[in-house]
């Protein structure tokens, strides 16, 4: 098979994969999105309030929800959108528009080696996990990877990022439990200098995001590095549990508060009916979404696309007559 072809099987596989991991939301949204699959049926304020019910039962948020059924009303009024089935196909081209911003290649720059990524977010969010899944993705593209153990708070955060570098044959630099996140960054970054590493992956202490001394430690690990290199870290990827709904937007504003988000990463997409959230940080947040994560496998983590994950998101006609009749 050639690289084409296995990349075309990868990225259909892919998208099947998506379109079962937001079965939740698609199923939550086909309540109110599914009569306009009618196609031929007139357009009526019930239908109206049953759509925007719908997103906002999936956390699409309340300030994007007004702004794109504002825009539906409008062009229902002035008799652009007359049947349901137009209705609906206009609802997919102003999702897909509304998640276009958040559209950003994540690329490695190679004049800076090592390329120093940073991983916040909160505990349970698939912090480790994303981190030896990303350090797959670079390994697919020929990079050589280390990755730093910095979630010294946590020792099983440790000892399943060694996993993850015995499972990829990538060096993990970690020290005991309870020690100086901030040292064990450093010795990563400058082990990375002396080798010749290309990317250096470093885990960070979760917990919750109001905690003054994690936002204080974090600042600190930024301060250590940038000994280093003053330009470090190249990046700072929060992960994001999409189950948490509207309260990603907080964690957002407090991390990047804290040493400044360049990125997001959404998991766990598959477990959730409120992947819609991705729409309200769109609208209120404006941080690229650089990858998804739809699964437990190393490579359910994939580059964010807005038309397909919208086009898997939409339910179809045939889901909706699916639908026990109680939804």
């Amino acid at each position: 098979m050639s690289d084409s072809a296995r990349d075309e099987e990868s990225s259909g596989g892919f998208w099947r994969k998506l379109k079962s991991g937001l079965g939740k939301t698609r199923g939550r949204l086909a309540e109110g999105v599914g009569n306009l699959l009618l196609g031929e049926k007139e357009i009526d304020e019930e239908v109206l309030d049953e759509l925007e019910t719908s997103l906002l039962l999936t956390d699409v948020g309340v300030d994007a929800t007004r702004e794109i059924m504002d825009t539906l009303r409008s062009r229902v009024r002035r008799k652009e959108l007359n049947k349901t089935g137009a209705l609906y196909e206009a609802l997919a081209v102003l999702l897909k528009e509304l998640l276009q911003p958040l559209a950003k290649p994540w690329t490695v720059d190679a004049r800076k080696k090592p390329f120093v990524v940073f991983f916040v977010g909160v505990n349970g969010v698939g912090k480790t996990t994303t981190i030896g899944k990303l350090a797959k993705y670079l390994q697919s593209e020929g990079r050589q990877v280390m990755l730093a153990a910095g979630d010294t708070f946590r020792a099983a955060a440790v000892e399943q990022l060694q996993r993850w570098g015995e499972r990829n044959d990538v060096t993990v630099i970690a020290q005991r439990q309870g020690s100086d996140s901030a040292s064990v960054v450093y010795d990563a970054v400058q082990a990375a200098q002396a080798r010749g590493i290309d990317v250096v992956l470093a885990d960070t202490a979760g917990r919750l995001q109001a905690k003054t001394n994690l936002m204080q430690e974090l600042a600190k690990i930024k301060r250590v590095v940038a000994r280093l290199d003053p330009d470090a870290p190249h990046e700072v990827l929060l992960v994001l549990d999409a189950g948490v709904g509207q309260n990603a937007l907080s964690q957002v504003r407090e991390f990047d508060a804290a040493v400044g988000v360049t990125g997001l990463v959404v998991t766990k997409l598959d477990g959730t009916a409120k992947a819609g959230v991705l729409f309200a940080i769109a609208r209120e947040i404006g941080k690229p979404v650089y990858f998804i994560g739809v699964g437990e496998g190393i490579d359910d983590l994939r580059p964010f696309q807005p038309d397909a994950f919208v086009d898997a998101l939409l339910p179809s006609l045939e889901e909706r007559d699916a639908l026990p009749e109680d939804t």
